[in-house]
This record gives C-alpha cells, sequence and structure tokens, in this order.
C-alpha cells in the first residue's frame, strides 16, 4: 500500500485513528478540516478547506497519486455535500465515507461513494487490523471494492478466565482462525476499540461483547469457545 495516497476530510476521532494507523502504510496522509482551529493541532498536519472549493490543492495530489480519499465528516449533511463534489471533480476517485445511520448510507451511496461504511461497524481501527492481520488482503479489498460475505457479529463472553487477565491489544487474537476482533463494548456500558491505548487497561471479563468480523462458519467456532452470539440494540449505544 506504499503507493497509496490517503485524503481524510474531516478531522475527529475517527479521522485521527485513521491517520494513526494508516500513515505508515501509506505513501502520504493528507487530513483538512473546515474548522480552522484544527490547522493549529500540534500533533497533526492538518490544512483547512472549504465546501465550496474547487478542489485545485488537492487536483494535483488525486491526479498524479493513486487515491482514496476518507469522508469522515460529523454532519451527515456535509459529508454528502463533500461526496457529491469529490465525485463530480474525480470520476476516479476511490471515495470511502463513513455514515451514521442507514439513511445517510443511502444517501452517500447515491452521492457517488465506492464504499460506504457504517460507523456501528467499523472504525479506523478496523482498517489498521485488515491492513495488519494474516487474512488482511482478501478481507480489505471484500470491504472496499466489493460485496462479500463476510460477516459482523457480536460474541457475548463468557469464558473471560480463559484470557487470565490479559488486555485485549494484546491478546494473540491469531489463534482464531479467520477472525479480526474489532472493537470491544464493556459489561459497564464504555466502549473502545481493541488496538486503541486505552483497551490495554481494561482485562476482558464475562459480559463483555466484542465485536468480530469473519465468514459464519468462523465465526461459529469463535462463538463456541469465547461465549455465545449476541443481539445488540445499537440504538442503546452511544459513540
Amino acid at each position: 500500500m506504499k503507493d497509496i495516497t490517503a485524503l481524510v476530510f474531516g478531522f475527529n476521532n475517527y479521522a485521527s485513528e485513521i491517520i494513526d494507523n494508516v500513515i505508515q502504510k501509506y505513501k502520504k496522509v493528507y487530513t483538512y478540516s473546515l474548522d480552522v482551529k484544527d490547522a493549529e493541532n500540534e500533533k497533526y498536519k492538518i490544512k483547512n478547506f472549504d465546501l465550496s472549493d474547487e478542489w485545485n490543492e488537492v487536483a494535483e495530489l488525486i491526479n498524479n497519486n493513486r487515491c482514496i480519499a476518507f469522508c469522515v465528516l460529523e454532519d451527515d449533511a456535509q459529508n454528502i455535500f463533500l461526496t457529491i463534489s469529490l465525485r463530480a471533480s474525480f470520476k476516479e476517485l476511490m471515495i470511502v465515507a463513513l455514515a451514521t445511520n442507514k439513511e445517510s448510507a443511502d444517501k452517500l451511496e447515491m452521492a457517488g461513494a465506492n464504499k460506504v461504511i457504517p460507523i456501528v461497524k467499523t472504525t479506523a481501527d478496523i482498517i489498521s487490523n485488515i491492513i495488519t492481520k494474516p487474512i488482511a488482503t482478501k478481507v480489505l479489498h471484500s470491504i472496499l471494492y466489493e460485496e462479500s460475505d463476510l460477516k459482523i457479529a457480536q460474541i457475548l463472553v463468557e469464558k473471560a478466565d480463559d484470557f487470565h487477565g490479559e488486555f485485549p491489544a494484546d491478546i494473540d487474537w491469531s489463534r482464531y482462525k479467520g477472525i479480526l476482533v474489532l472493537y470491544i463494548m464493556h459489561a459497564d456500558m464504555s466502549r473502545e476499540f481493541i488496538y486503541s491505548s486505552k483497551a490495554k487497561h481494561n482485562s476482558l471479563i464475562n459480559g463483555d461483547i466484542l465485536i468480530v468480523t469473519g465468514y459464519e462458519r468462523d465465526i461459529q467456532e469463535f462463538e463456541k469457545l469465547i461465549g455465545s452470539r449476541k443481539y445488540v440494540n445499537w440504538g442503546n449505544w452511544s459513540w
């Protein structure tokens, strides 16, 4: 992926996770924010942009590089407008947009996004996992470029003692064939990405819920080893 340039539009928690996880894997990562104050950020180099821009600044990057644009503005209407504008200007640009709900997902697809990913199913940590794990290339291609029989499942932890107090980020999840563990929702209603720094401070306990992706047969095997399949009412969870 070293020959790909990433353009991240929007600066928030999702954007920072994307930047942190792909900056070493992509050729270049450029971040743009609507908020002029973000340009003062000491950790990230952020440029300002306006939704009325004619994209003169990014045109050279897109036309001269293999590019992927991540549209992660928190306001759905702005994210849809951004997608429309980018697609109108750059017919071949790969656009991945995050959607907060089904309605915005449908609109983003109509606006020209190549792939729309609901935020209840993914974050930048998923992108990082996909890139670094053994089934990485196949899963990344499936999620970003095509429909597949990959599934997202919620697994209730019922055998936490098997992990001997390990933190989620330190567990060798590769022992579970074909499974990517993406996110954890703790029994106390807190939640975190598996590979975020926060995940190094909470051990798994019974009652936690793991969000995983994989093929159904592999998820079923994982379920037998960890606990049971769980239905989650996403409306009860905040992000």
